[in-house]
C-alpha cells in the first residue's frame, strides 16, 4: 500500500542544515515546508555538527506547524545511512534524495528509511521521498521513479549551470524553452502516479521580477509549487501558487451560473462569453478548494 497523498506544498525553502541561526529564522518566514539541507551546502567537515544541529531542530519546528524535510547526501553507491538516522523520526515529514538514477534508488532509500524507522520505533513506510531528477536516466524513467510508493512528489529543477543542465547538455535561457520537454515530462509522470510536481530553481534570488515570472511558468505548466533559495522568494511562490481572489470570485460565479443552466435542464451554457459545462466546473471547484486549503 502506497503511502498517503501529499498535502500540497507551494514553497519548499533551502536551509544550510549547519547553521542553526538560519534554521530559527527561517520558520518565521511562511515556507509551506523547509528544506533542511545535508547535502551541497554543508562543508563535509561540518557534517556531524550538522546532524546534531538538524536533529535538534526538529522537534521545535514542528511545535510551530513547520512542515520540514531534510536533504541528505548521496555516495557514488548508494545514499547516507549516517544522514538518514541523524534525522529520521516522528518530527521529519520526509527526505530529498539528489542525483537520483532511477527507480533503484528509490528502493536504496525506501529501506534505509525503513530500517531508521523501525530502530527508532515508528510505524514503517511513513516518511516520504521526493526525488530531484538530476540525471539523465532519472529523467527519462521519470513515470517510473514517480510511481514507486514513498515518493510523494517529483522535482523537476532547472537551475542555470546546475545538475539538470550538465546532464542534458542544454543552454540554460531564463525563458525555458530548452528544457520545456523536459519539465513537461515531469508534470506528466507525477500526475499519472498520483504525485505533486514541483518546479525550481530560481538563482539569481534577489531578481524579484525574474523569479515572478519563472514561478509563474511553473504553474502554469502544472507545478504545484517551486523549490527556493532565498527566504525574499517564498511570498512570491505563495502568491503565484495559490489561487488569487479574482480567480475565486471567477469560478464561484461559474458554478453559479451553471447550476442555474441545471436548474433550466441544461447541462451547458455560455459563461463570461465562453461555453462551459460540466467538466469546467469540476475544475471550478478544484481551484476553490485549493484556495480554500491555504486560507484555512
Amino acid at each position: 500500500m502506497g503511502i498517503a497523498a501529499m498535502k500540497r506544498v507551494r514553497s519548499f525553502l533551502f536551509v544550510p542544515g549547519n547553521k542553526a541561526s538560519m534554521i530559527d529564522k527561517a520558520a518565521s518566514v511562511k515556507a509551506d515546508a523547509l528544506i533542511l539541507d545535508l547535502e551541497d551546502s554543508v562543508p563535509p567537515d561540518l557534517k556531524l555538527a550538522a546532524h546534531g544541529i538538524v536533529a535538534s531542530k526538529l522537534a521545535g519546528l514542528a511545535a510551530q506547524g513547520q512542515r520540514t524535510y531534510v536533504c541528505i547526501s548521496r555516495s557514488p553507491h548508494m545514499y547516507d545511512f549516517d544522514d538518514v538516522l541523524a534525522v529520521v523520526g516522528p518530527h521529519l515529514e520526509g527526505v530529498f534524495i539528489s542525483k537520483t538514477c532511477g527507480p533503484e534508488d528509490i528502493a536504496c532509500i525506501a529501506m534505509m528509511l525503513a530500517e531508521a524507522e523501525f530502530r527508532k520505533g515508528m510505524e514503517v513506510g511513513v516518511t516520504r521521498v521526493i526525488p530531484l531528477l538530476e540525471t539523465a536516466r532519472s529523467m527519462e524513467l521519470c513515470y517510473e521513479v514517480a510511481k514507486q510508493d514513498r515518493v510523494a512528489a517529483l522535482v523537476g529543477a532547472t537551475a542555470k549551470n546546475a545538475d539538470t543542465a550538465r546532464a542534458l547538455g542544454y543552454v540554460w535561457s531564463a525563458q525555458g524553452r530548452e528544457s520545456l520537454y523536459f519539465k513537461s515530462r515531469v508534470v506528466m509522470a507525477a500526475r499519472a502516479a498520483g504525485k505533486l510536481p514541483i518546479g525550481g530553481i530560481w538563482q539569481q534570488v534577489h531578481d524579484l521580477i525574474g523569479l515572478r515570472a519563472f514561478v509563474t511558468a511553473s504553474r502554469e505548466l502544472g507545478m504545484t509549487g517551486e523549490l527556493l533559495l532565498h527566504p525574499s522568494n517564498v511570498a512570491i511562490a505563495n502568491e503565484v501558487f495559490s489561487p488569487s481572489a479574482d480567480e475565486v470570485a471567477y469560478y464561484q460565479a461559474m458554478i453559479e451560473a451553471h447550476a442555474k443552466a441545471e436548474l433550466d435542464g441544461r447541462a451547458s451554457c455560455i459563461y463570461d462569453g465562453e461555453h462551459i459545462d460540466i467538466a469546467h466546473v469540476a475544475t471550478a471547484r478544484e481551484i476553490l478548494a485549493l484556495a480554500a486549503e491555504f486560507h484555512s
